[in-house]
């Protein structure tokens, strides 16, 4: 698995919103697309943020008011990203050692191109490793 590179599990063109976009427009495209995530990216598509499915239990659990509230007042702003051209085993590690589920692809000329989640990791997974025994 050493020479599987991010760009070939990774999602591409994975959704991204504006820091302005409303918490709960984020929370209804999410749900439309089947995605645990969105990410946040300015106009030139430069990695802002991401909000993903356990911001969104902090936010009900905050019991804040979710209408009209920017999805840039709960976004992880200090976002930990892959390069397509990054070994998977160094994504999957990174993902493993800081407990995350989804891990943004960035290109330093093309900002966002691409998401890896754990599902994909797992897809891959099933389809490269034998079954487990019954």
């Amino acid at each position: 698995m050493d020479d599987i590179f991010v760009a070939r599990l990774m999602t591409p063109d994975p959704y991204t919103v504006d820091p302005d976009t409303l918490v709960e427009d984020a929370a209804e495209a999410m749900l439309e697309r089947g995605i645990g995530s969105v990410l946040v990216a300015d106009e030139d598509n430069r990695l802002e943020g991401i909000l993903t499915n356990t911001d969104f239990v902090q936010i009900v659990a905050e019991r804040k008011p979710k209408d009209q509230t920017a999805v840039s007042a709960y976004m992880t702003t200090d976002v930990v990203t892959a390069g397509a051209q990054d070994p998977i085993t160094e994504a999957a590690d990174a993902m493993i050692e800081r407990g995350f589920h989804h891990l943004p692809v960035v290109d330093e000329e093309e900002g966002v191109i691409g998401i890896v989640s754990t599902t994909d990791l797992t897809a891959y997974l099933s389809e490269v490793q034998s079954p487990s025994p019954a």
